[in-house]
């Protein structure tokens, strides 16, 4: 791990969606125990792509929640040393057959072909990594909380979205919520 944390260069200032707009055609599905199992195979894919730096990795998203109905996409967070050497990792995750789909300031995301496999790659220490643990950890702890998040992605779901990130977007009010409430629970 580098002991000095400024980039080695400056991160991009804008967002590229390799691709352009996709319009979102899925549905929640109940939970499935696969899913803990598909997370193992990609991290111990992603570990083997990646042996040569020091990675951190965690299950995020909804598929990550036990009892929580989600869309089938495996949602994982990817922590490297620096985000702007691109070389250190990403050519490695493409060789092993993922996709660069997003390129944003402090953000990179890669997929699988299939896109049912999201890998979130953030510089050590973003505050983002542990916004995503925070929401999950809260998921996983409150039925009630649970309860809600679901209803309100069944609910979103029930409209039609031009784009994936509109409907990523439609839930902030709730997320915000549901993190506010752990926050209070962990004495934040």
């Amino acid at each position: 791990m580098r002991k000095n944390r400024e980039p080695r260069r400056p991160d991009v200032t804008t967002v590229e969606l390799v691709g352009g707009v996709e319009a979102l055609a899925v549905e929640l599905h109940s939970y499935d125990d696969r899913w803990a199992d598909i997370y193992l195979d990609h991290q111990r894919r992603i570990r083997d792509a990646l042996a040569a730096s020091d990675v951190e990795m965690e299950h995020i998203g909804s598929t990550s929640v036990p009892g929580l109905a989600a869309k089938p996409i495996i949602d994982i967070v990817v922590t490297v040393d620096d985000i702007t050497a691109e070389e250190d990792y990403l050519d490695a995750l493409l060789a092993a057959g993922y996709e660069l789909r997003v390129r944003e300031p402090r953000h990179r995301l890669v997929r699988t072909p299939a896109r049912d496999v999201h890998v979130h790659l953030f510089e050590r220490d973003d505050p983002a990594v542990d916004e995503y643990l925070l929401l999950r950890d809260r998921l996983r702890s409150d039925a009630r909380d649970r309860a809600l998040y679901e209803d309100t992605k069944r609910a979103l779901l029930s409209k039609r979205w031009d784009d994936m990130n509109d409907y990523a977007d439609a839930k902030t009010d709730v997320i915000l919520a549901i993190k506010a409430r752990a926050r209070a629970a962990r004495g934040l």
